[in-house]
């Protein structure tokens, strides 16, 4: 298990360092090798490494803060947050990866904004013409699945598509070790004479690449059965699609009134930003210290996958070896 340092955006969420402290402070005491930049007002983060039990004194040498008195504010105008973020607990996590400090970045702050600065302070793979924004999703009989694009990407051409797929695919070879991952196209039917132009082309595309073990089109009530390892579409209908998803587990969970419900959202947290240079992990805004800790986590985990540079290699030699 290799050493590496993540950089988190500390201020970002609803609540903030109340929920990313403690998220952090586990996340180290768990993984020895791992080392966390906190980004943030120093005065919020003191008093969570001050109380630290006896025991745990010696993590303060992995929780390196990181002070900055800007944060990401509600945003009513996406550019425009962009272009005022200097000196923010965000874009000061991304500069750090940017710059060599960290391997990996957390953050529960805005989607948009997040994306944005990640584009232009990180940038994206080479030959990677748009990244897309990835979730891992349950499924009934435990089998591995993710979803992209979720959000990133509303309209998106037929190679958009297909370089999703092969971004999905490489990412569940190396992060789930499966060594023929099933992928799908997620459509209003199964019929191939189904759905827009676009998916219908990458339909073909996909037949016609042997890399890919691609399966057909799947419709929204599949996406808990496991059918398909990879489930692509545009940010349109994936964001909609998971958050209609997300919705139905919960409000069912509430219905049943479980107390260990058969999936625990929380480990789900975290929606990754393919295809650019380094790791980047969106934490939901509203997650609890569990959620954000599983975030960081993911992110560790994808670092230690060596996701991006796969997804690089593997655009260079053309194959998935």
């Amino acid at each position: 298990m290799s050493r590496l340092t993540l950089a988190l955006d500390v201020m970002s969420g609803d609540i903030g360092p109340r929920i990313t402290m403690p998220a952090a402070i586990k996340a180290v005491a768990d993984d020895p090798r791992l080392s966390l930049l906190l980004f943030g007002y120093q005065d919020q983060i003191f008093p969570y490494l001050n109380q630290l039990p006896t025991h745990l004194t010696h993590l303060k040498e992995r929780l390196i803060i990181r002070h900055t008195e800007k944060q990401i504010q509600s945003v009513d105008n996406l550019l425009r947050a962009i272009y005022s973020s200097q000196n923010t607990s965000m874009r000061l996590a991304l500069e750090a990866v940017a710059k060599g400090e960290a391997q990996g970045c957390v953050s529960a702050g805005n989607t948009g904004v997040l994306m944005g600065l990640a584009k232009r302070l990180i940038h994206s793979i080479p030959s990677i013409k748009r990244p897309a924004l990835m979730s891992i999703i349950p499924s009934l009989n435990h089998t591995p699945q993710i979803m992209l694009d979720l959000g990133a990407n509303i309209d998106c051409s037929a190679e958009n598509l297909h370089q999703f797929a092969v971004m999905g695919t490489i990412f569940v070879k190396k992060y789930f070790k499966l060594s023929h991952p099933r992928l799908a196209l997620l459509n209003v039917g199964t019929e191939a004479f189904k759905g827009k132009i676009e998916i219908r082309q990458a339909a073909q595309l996909l037949q016609k690449d042997s890399r890919i073990n691609y399966i057909g089109f799947i419709e929204g009530n599949d996406l808990l059965e496991g059918k398909a390892n990879i489930i692509v579409q545009d940010g349109f209908s994936g964001n909609i699609a998971l958050k209609t998803l997300e919705g139905a587990v919960k409000n069912l969970q509430i219905l049943l009134e479980k107390q260990h419900p058969l999936f625990n959202p929380e480990k789900y947290n975290g929606a990754s930003l393919l295809g650019l240079q380094s790791v980047v992990v969106k934490s939901h805004g509203g997650t609890s210290m569990s959620g954000f800790y599983y975030a960081i986590c993911n992110a560790a985990q994808q670092v230690r996958s060596q996701i991006p540079q796969q997804i690089a290699n593997t655009l260079i030699i053309n194959s998935f070896s």
